[in-house]
């Protein structure tokens, strides 16, 4: 068996290990989620574009997301194969992993841009574009853009969970901080100064992608631990798809926020033009560039849900690699706990200040309809969010353990069952409430199937057979 340079992670306390890996985590996933969120802030407060250019960036949003499905699905794939092997002795399955995800990451990636760029008109469609001509113009010039960073962005986000997996996610932080303060330094600039309105904030986006990219090549150049040789970067049948299956829950979690959305953006699309106020052409727009802003807020809570489980994905694994089950536990009890107590603090935020959360979207400078609609979004779409992250921790300390098909069943009865198909039927007898009911309904029942899960995992966990390092 080799020499383990990741040997600390049996030893050392589970709280200091939890804020090692986490926090760090924590703080990319949020910079990460702050390249689109930024761009609508700055673009809900030019005047020029206004809700039709949120309502333009809601659309185009779930489209960036498919990036991020495919990406984390070999990042964070990469890392729980990676994280499993070094806990196993097995440097160089690791090294063959990481080679692997690289050439996965960069194929995939190319081929979706082409996809984006050939069928742009069709895509945005989809998606709900078509609400009236504004959002349809300013989307196709936004998405555009956009779809040329596809490769450097989906190489950024795949190749941070990697990093984190040798041991250094202070780098991983790092390179997607840098990005994203490119980015955020630059919307201004281009949307309020040059006037480049959609083109404008997705250059400035693209632009913070490409540095994080250039980022990760030098780190993937200079690994400290894993370091693959040239002879890793040749696709091996058996690694490709234990990486992916190790990966699968990640992607579906964000796969089928897309779906969701989908499915969202058309029937807020559908029924918002049987309302008496959004079916008015001026107003049409409201509904989805509210709900995109509520999506947003949601996404930034769990930009930090995930990334506290994704962080301790390298523990996790490490500690069931090495059958220290009873660390494994400890940790899934922190988490657990961890992830109640953000989502509390973010039930207090929707349902207490709702307003306050809508004047960050330059609420301002628009009707009076669009703030009625948007706090009773924020009250209602998220009142279950405690609920919301418990599921996510659920989902990815099972994926974490390896246990990829219990986390895809479970991921895939809330995003896609439920999440899609609540999200298509409640607005039959509800109409636009109908939407936003979706998701608490959802939430209340993966968390009914989350709890026997979680109850047999605590079982498993304390099962003799108890190593020791």
């Amino acid at each position: 068996m080799e020499k383990n340079e990741n040997q600390y992670l049996g030893t050392e306390q589970i709280g200091k290990l939890m804020k090692q890996y986490a926090v760090p985590c924590i703080i990319s996933l949020l910079v990460g989620a702050l390249y689109n969120i930024v761009d609508q802030i700055f673009i809900a407060n030019a005047s020029y574009l206004g809700s039709y250019g949120n309502a333009a960036n809601t659309v185009v949003f779930p489209l960036t997301v498919v990036a991020l499905a495919i990406a984390v699905m070999i990042g964070d794939g990469c890392c729980a194969f990676v994280s499993i092997s070094l806990g196993k002795g097995e440097k160089q399955v690791a090294q063959k992993s990481v080679g692997n995800s690289v050439i996965m990451i960069i194929a995939s990636s190319l081929v979706l841009t082409v996809i984006y760029l050939v069928f742009s008109n069709q895509i945005i469609a989809m998606f709900g574009g078509t609400v009236n001509e504004q959002t349809f113009y300013h989307s196709k010039e936004y998405f555009f853009y956009i779809s040329l960073g596809i490769p450097f962005y989906m190489f950024g986000q795949a190749m941070n969970p990697v990093i984190r997996a040798d041991g250094n996610p202070k780098f991983a932080m790092i390179s997607t901080l840098a990005g994203a303060a490119i980015n955020i330094v630059l919307d201004p600039v281009f949307i309020f100064v040059f006037k480049w309105g959609m083109m404008g904030a997705a250059v400035a986006t693209v632009l913070g992608q490409i540095f994080t990219a250039i980022l990760a090549v030098w780190y993937l150049l200079n690994m400290k631990v894993i370091r693959p040789s040239k002879a890793d970067y040749g696709l091996d049948g058996f690694v490709c798809g234990r990486t992916l299956l190790l990966g699968i829950t990640s992607f579906l979690s964000q796969i089928s926020l897309v779906a969701a959305m989908a499915a969202i953006n058309n029937m807020l699309r559908k029924y918002g033009a049987a309302d008496p106020v959004f079916g008015q052409e001026e107003l049409a727009q409201i509904p989805m560039a509210v709900v995109g802003i509520v999506m947003k807020f949601f996404q930034i809570v769990i930009s930090i849900v995930v990334g506290m489980a994704a962080g301790c994905i390298p523990i996790v694994g490490f500690n069931m690699g090495a059958g220290l089950k009873k660390r494994v536990k400890e940790l899934f009890t922190k988490l657990l706990i961890s992830e109640a107590t953000v989502g509390a603090i973010a039930f207090i935020l929707v349902e207490f200040l709702p307003r306050q959360l809508i004047a960050i979207f330059g609420a301002a400078n628009e009707s009076v309809y669009y703030t009625e609609f948007a706090v009773k979004a924020f009250r209602t779409y998220l009142c279950m969010i405690i609920l919301a992250c418990i599921n996510k921790a659920c989902f990815i300390f099972l994926q974490a353990m390896g246990k990829a098909a219990a986390s895809t069943a479970l991921s895939m009865i809330r995003e896609v069952v439920f999440g899609v198909g609540f999200a298509l039927i409640l607005p039959v007898f509800y109409g636009l409430n109908g939407v936003l009911y979706s998701m608490p309904v959802s939430d209340i029942l993966t968390f009914l199937i989350a709890v026997f899960l979680i109850q047999r995992t605590y079982r498993e966990l304390t099962e003799k057979g108890e190593k020791k390092l």
